[in-house]
């Protein structure tokens, strides 16, 4: 997403263990899943911007994580049809020197009723055990999700938009302004 966002990325996959606390408020659970993967990565990279998040999907005081298997998934998007549910992302963003910024950024989704054969149908067409909630806002075009409240990015993964206003002058857009020079990457 920040590619699309014109930024030029290297993607890091941090290994670290994400937590599935219960007791947790949902900005609190995703900071800090987002914080694990930040601070393994960062140790690594001392001279580079690293950014981290972890969404969760929340309703009714529980959490919709990642599912374990295809019947978890159905029993997920049967439980968020026709309801109102949070997305929280948690972002960590260690500059060098040791700079850190934290965020947690929260949207409103409301899915459309949806009948058994419609959650299949949408299962057998997406890869939902990667998924908190089950679902894929990007590419959805209505075929769920009835509205969002809030950053759209937020509920993909990442909410660009925050992202960019805290770098602000620290990184230049891939080929700002005719100078054909790529920002560094992070």
């Amino acid at each position: 997403m920040l590619e699309e966002a014109g930024y030029d990325v290297t993607c890091v996959v941090s290994g670290a263990e994400e937590i599935e606390d219960h007791s947790f408020l949902p900005a609190d659970l995703a900071m800090e899943n987002a914080a694990r993967k930040a601070g393994l990565v960062a140790g690594n990279s001392p001279d580079h911007i690293v950014i981290a998040a972890d969404t969760v999907v929340w309703r009714g005081g529980r959490f919709f994580g990642k599912p374990s298997d295809m019947e978890d998934a159905f029993r997920m998007l049967k439980d968020l049809a026709g309801q109102t549910h949070e997305v929280v992302t948690g972002v960590v963003i260690y500059f060098p020197g040791g700079e850190l910024t934290t965020f947690a950024e929260s949207s409103l989704v409301t899915f459309h009723a949806l009948a058994d054969d419609e959650i299949r149908c949408y299962l057998d067409s997406i890869h939902p055990l990667d998924k908190a909630g089950a679902y894929a806002a990007q590419g959805d075009n209505g075929r769920i999700i009835k509205n969002i409240d809030g950053s759209v990015t937020n509920v993909i993964g990442l909410p660009v938009e925050r992202v960019g206003e805290i770098l602000g002058g620290k990184l230049k857009a891939c080929h700002p302004a005719g100078t054909g020079q790529n920002a560094p990457p992070f």
